[in-house]
């Protein structure tokens, strides 16, 4: 374990996390909502520290990022949790399964040996995904700061649902992020994330305007987020708070982990979802997981 960046003590031994939104107050032995973060002793600790839990070299389009290095390898790594509980997600494997008794799982790495593995296997980028990297914080950080050193690019694949003080850290060495827009409307966060939409809108503003190259990715779910409101604030959003030519992806949905309820996604909405973009202003839509 390592000691976490952004906490403070509480009364009882108790500690408050900020490295995200949710600023999770954490008991004597407790861990926060995302597993892997734990009060030992009256101190934060990351537990999934160095522990990579995949790794991959990847096209830079399946991050998905059009328009950031096209045509390279990024090389891609992630630790256990994440700091929501999308019901649909598709990593459940590895980002849901830390619990509070549950063990950290994954193979110890050096962060100089993942830049060592990026320039083997010719990548340009080193991509941070898979689960949500703001719940392993201090081990990306020390791998961005090796990547920028050695000329690769630093990429976020995130919720966007860190605090303003994470992404202080963060903005000095981050590159390119495909931020996950997963809903216009506050409720959906909390009934099917167990987030809030304010916080990822506000990050995503402050990653563009600090000059991030940044593209937002939108599942679209029947009956959660696959509304006309709900798809126009969004494409209004990107259009009028951010620029017309931020890549908007919109993607198919398939039955997964606890949302098994329901079909995918069918074409005409994706299609619904790309003509309101375009009303909305926007240059580049991109529908995926379905051939239109």
């Amino acid at each position: 374990m390592k000691e976490a960046l952004l906490y403070q003590s509480l009364s009882g031994e108790r500690v408050m996390c900020n490295v995200c939104r949710h600023r999770c107050i954490i008991p004597l032995n407790g861990r926060g909502l995302c597993g892997v973060r734990k009060n030992d002793g009256g101190r934060l600790y990351s537990m999934n520290y160095g522990k990579t839990i995949s790794v991959a070299a990847d096209p830079i389009e399946k991050k998905p990022l059009q328009y950031y290095m096209p045509g390279t390898k990024t090389y891609s790594l992630a630790a256990e949790g994440c700091n929501m509980h999308c019901a649909w997600c598709q990593n459940w494997e590895i980002s849901q399964q830390p619990g509070p008794e549950r063990a950290i799982r994954g193979a110890m790495i050096k962060p100089e040996e993942h830049i060592k593995k990026a320039f083997a296997w010719k990548c340009r980028s080193v991509s941070y995904t898979y689960t949500e990297p703001t719940v392993f914080l201090e081990y990306a950080l020390e791998i961005m700061k090796k990547a920028r050193s050695t000329g690769l690019k630093n990429i976020w694949v995130t919720n966007g649902f860190m605090t303003a003080e994470a992404l202080i850290e963060l903005l000095p060495f981050l590159d390119a992020a495909n931020v996950d827009l997963k809903a216009f409307e506050d409720d959906v966060y909390q009934k099917y994330c167990g987030g809030r939409l304010a916080p990822v809108l506000e990050n995503i503003r402050t990653m563009y305007e600090a000059g991030v190259h940044v593209e937002v990715t939108t599942l679209v779910i029947p009956g959660v987020n696959d509304d006309a409101a709900q798809l126009s604030g969004i494409a209004d959003f990107i259009a009028s708070k951010l620029d017309p030519s931020v890549p908007w992806h919109i993607s198919r949905f398939f039955p997964a982990w606890h949302m098994t309820d329901r079909g995918p996604t069918p074409a005409e909405t994706l299609i619904m979802a790309e003509r309101l973009g375009r009303e909305a202003g926007l240059h580049r839509i991109h529908p995926g997981n379905i051939v239109l």
